[in-house]
This record gives structure tokens, sequence and C-alpha cells, in this order.
């Protein structure tokens, strides 16, 4: 090292160390100051480590329900069908091939939806059904349904079967193991009815839509409708990141189709988003102003009370710089502590609750609630820490500014 770092080393150390034996003559006004910027930290990091994990949430569970991309025609995102399927896809099976090709798929899913009416033969109700792959559609996506009777679908079954929403079922007085009949529109307009058997019923948590749930398997769901298309084709991939590749590779492979990804899907998530990110955004400034007045009090206060002695150290030579070197240290220093105390009460706070479950009631919309976590980013903590010793940094400064540079004669005469 050379002797000109060694002596910038030694200069900055002995700054330092003047800053902290400042801070510490006033004990109690910079624990309260600490105090006040660790406790602001700390909630804008648990407001931002919840907003980050419902993101994180919102988004697997959109690329769970559709997949990471959904495939279908031009017409079928822009227009509204007048028979079902008028803008469905045909030729699945090899279409399904090329892009299970692709590596860094997992698994293409065909959907067929559609609504009709479902009867016990005493009782018709509308319905909103949607034709699945029983073999896969399960074991990819997992528990995305909470079964409360019977099982799931499966492809081998010797009859037509169907699972219901938990209300509707309620509503028709089915169980598993009810016959039942659905009534649709068949892709030439005609009416078409096919008995069914109840396999199962399940609850998705909203309670609008297990009034009118319906699943089935695809195979079913064409017989009923008298087509060999479907509805669109979600594509799940190995990992998230892979989204926005696999789509321009998809793209470019399909151009006569359109591919989306699941957050142009994904309505509900964009809409969280826009609201968390205001609402969050807001807090987060006003906290931190809430930290930067009370910093710049206390540095007011501070800086009030030691005129005299800071006009006696310009007397004795020292520059209006170097006082506000050290004035600035002090203001990181009550900013830096309390930001690192806040940033650990946040840490502990977040590993807690992965510790010890604590469950969120249940939104609006909704009838189950979900676990509270909060996500730990570093690049959060990392952005909230620099932005807390900047802010009480610049604080400092400003305050002192006007005092360091006051005529040496007045500041003694300071009373």
């Amino acid at each position: 090292m050379s002797t000109h770092n060694v002596s910038s080393f030694s200069g900055w150390s002995h700054w330092f160390k003047f800053a902290l034996q400042n801070t510490l003559r006033n004990r109690r006004r910079s624990l309260v100051t600490v105090s006040i910027a660790a406790l602001g930290t700390a909630a804008i990091l648990l407001a931002g480590g919840f907003a980050l994990f419902t993101y994180e949430s919102l988004a697997q569970a959109a690329a769970r329900d559709t997949g990471h991309l959904v495939l279908g025609t031009p017409a079928s995102f822009t227009t509204d069908e007048d028979v079902p399927l008028q803008h469905g896809l045909g030729n699945v099976d090899a279409l399904r091939q090329q892009l299970l090709a692709d590596p860094a798929v997992r698994q293409v899913l065909p959907k067929v939806v559609f609504s009709g009416l479902i009867s016990n033969g005493d009782k018709s109700t509308v319905m909103m059904a949607t034709g699945v792959d029983p073999d896969n559609e399960f074991a990819v996506k997992g528990p995305f349904l909470t079964v409360t009777a019977g099982s799931v679908l499966v492809s081998d079954s010797s009859e037509p079967e169907v699972m219901l929403g938990e209300a509707l079922a309620r509503s028709l007085k089915a169980t598993p193991g009810s016959s039942l009949t659905l009534l649709a529109s068949t892709t030439e307009g005609a009416m078409n009815a096919m008995d069914v058997v109840v396999k199962g019923t399940f609850t998705t948590g909203v309670p609008d839509m297990d009034k009118r749930a319906v699943f089935t398997s695809v195979a079913l769901a064409q017989r009923l409708l008298v087509t060999d298309r479907v509805s669109s084709l979600g594509v799940f991939l190995d990992r998230m990141e892979s989204t926005l590749p696999a789509q321009a590779r998809v793209a470019a492979l399909h151009p006569e189709l359109i591919v989306q990804n699941w957050e142009q899907q994904a309505v509900f998530y964009q809409a969280v988003k826009g609201l968390y990110n205001r609402i969050f955004g807001a807090l987060g400034i006003i906290i931190g102003v809430i930290v930067v007045f009370v910093v710049t009090n206390a540095m007011a206060m501070a800086i009030i009370e030691r005129t005299r002695e800071i006009g006696t150290l310009r007397a004795l030579g020292t520059l209006p710089a170097q006082l506000l070197r050290t004035l600035g240290l002090e203001g990181m220093l009550l900013g830096g502590v309390g930001a690192l105390v806040g940033a650990g009460l946040s840490l502990g706070v977040s590993v807690l609750l992965y510790v010890v479950p604590v469950n969120m009631p249940p939104p609006p919309g909704r009838s189950v609630g979900y676990p509270l976590n909060i996500a730990i980013d570093p690049t959060l903590y990392l952005a909230t820490l620099l932005a807390m010793v900047s802010l009480t940094m610049l604080a400092s400064y400003a305050v002192a500014r006007k005092t360091v540079h006051m005529p040496v004669v007045d500041a003694l005469a300071h009373t």
C-alpha cells in the first residue's frame, strides 16, 4: 500500500472516530434517531418483501394455471366465437409433438373451454366447463384444486366422468357416483346431450367459480361438441426464466399462431402488481421522508448546541469542508446503524414466519386464506440500506452547510 493511501485511510479513520464520538455525546437523542431509522427500514423491507412474495406467488399460480406459454389462433384472442371452438386449434397431436421437441418444454396440455347446462333430471343450471388431459393435467400442475370428495379424473375410465365445483355439486345434490346430463351446443350450432358420472368434487377457493366449474376430459368434451379441435395449448417449461426465449422460438416456428406468455394472460397478476407498486411505493416514500426529517432534526439540534464549538474549530484553522465531512459522517452513522438494525429485525421476522407459519385471512372473492411469508431479496436489502445511508448523509450536509459557513465571529458569539 502506498504512503498516500495509508495517510488517506488514516485521515478518514480519524474523522470517522471523531464523528462516532460526537454521536455518543447525547446518547438518548442518538438512540431515538437510530430507533426510528431502524423501524423505518424494517417497515420498508417487510412491506417490500411481502409485495415481492405476493408477486412471485401470483406469477407461479398464473403460469401453473395457463402454462408458461399459451398457443391459439389469432382470432381466438381477439374475436368472440359464434359457436364453440369456431376459432379452435386443429391438428393438435402433430403440434404437440413439435413443441415437445424443444428441450425447455416439459409438457404441452390441450384445453377445451365451453359452456352449457348440467342437469340432475329435476334441476338444470349453467356450467362453465373445461376439458383437460387427465393423465397430465394434475401431474404437471400439482394440487391446483382441493378435492373435497371422490378423486380426480383418469383417462382410462370405462364411463364418461366429470368433476364438479363443490357449490355446483351441492346445488345439484350430486355426490361421487351420481349420474348427470351435460347439454351444450355443437360446433355446427345444434344441441347435444351426454350422460356422465360424477368422479369427484373440488373447490378452487373462489366461491363464484365453484358454483359453475366443471372439469372433464378433452375426449369427452370433443365428443359432446362434435369436433376434434381444442381451444388452446398450454406449454409448460422447465423454469420461469425460459419463458421469453421459448416464446420467441415457438413464435418463429409457428408464425400462423399467436403465442402469449403467462403474464399476458394474467390480468389479475398485472392488476395486483400495479396496485401494490403504488401502495408500497407511497409507503416507502413516506417512511423515508419521516426518517430523513428525524435525522435532520437530530442533526439540527446537535449543530445548534455546538455552534460555538464549530466557531472555535474554524478559528483554529479547520476548513468548512472538513466540518461538513464529520457532520455528514455523523448523519451517516445514525442512519447506517439504524438501517442495519432494521435490516436485522426484518430478516429475523422473515425467517420466523417461515419457521412459525401464519395464515392471512381470505382476500375478497376467495374462501381460503394463504400463508404470510416475506421474501428475503438481497437487492431490496442493499438498495434500502444505501438509500437510508445516502438520504441521512445528504440531510446532515444540508442542515450543517449554513452553520459551518457562518462567519467565525458570529459563531463564537452564538448563545
